[in-house]
């Protein structure tokens, strides 16, 4: 299948280009990387030559154009249903489906004091009440996913779904900004770093491109 090409962001630095470009590259797809420079004087010209959504990330698929990181990986997992991006249970689905949601809508605070910058390490801001509320929010749906019995695999619904998508750029600010995980939400965090299409993503990172 061709056809395809994901206009991203700066991959050291946009959390929302990373999600659909996994499972893109998890499925085996191959397609077309456009890259565009945030925060450049050329940035909105660039970005609305692809898309009139005027952000990133956008997908072309053939004559197709499909925008917004969750609206992408909803289009990814019913073009690829083997891959099975989306749990094949109607409960655990509509489960993860809330769950990818709830990421996609809220941490705001997390967001705005602990940027993904993949390839750096700071000290971890001053712990508000708001940010201790984001991150152990993180950590109680980690720990709860990866405690059910029910299911096979090392995410957080056994295989890598779009959960896991939805959710590893969150894996990687807090190694950015030293979030300690124990136990199971630290195997959990290594499991996202080892996957190979994330240290692909690792290994395309420029560490000179940190939007804070």
């Amino acid at each position: 299948m061709s056809g395809f090409s994901l206009l991203i962001g700066n991959k050291n630095a946009s959390s929302w280009s990373l999600r659909p470009w996994l499972l893109l590259t998890m499925a085996g797809v191959d397609f077309q990387e456009v890259e565009v420079k945030i925060r450049q004087p050329d940035t909105k010209q660039n970005i609305l030559a692809f898309t009139p959504a005027g952000k990133v990330p956008a997908l072309k698929h053939d004559d197709l154009l499909v925008w917004d990181s969750l609206a992408i990986c909803e289009y990814l997992a019913e073009l690829f249903p083997e891959q099975k991006f989306w749990p094949e249970d109607m409960k655990r689905r509509a489960h993860a489906r809330a769950l990818s949601a709830e990421m996609h809508a809220g941490f705001q605070t997390l967001r705005q004091k602990m940027p993904m910058v993949c390839l750096s390490l700071f000290d971890t801001p001053e712990m508000t009440p708001e940010l201790s509320t984001d991150i152990e929010r993180v950590k109680a749906i980690w720990a709860e996913r990866l405690a059910d019995a029910d299911q096979e695999g090392p995410f957080l619904f056994g295989h890598f779904t779009v959960v896991d998508a939805m959710y590893a750029p969150v894996v990687s600010r807090f190694r950015t900004w030293g979030v300690q995980l124990e136990g199971s939400l630290a195997d959990y965090a290594e499991n996202i770093f080892e996957l190979p299409a994330m240290k692909k993503w690792l290994s395309g990172c420029n560490p000179t491109d940190i939007l804070l």
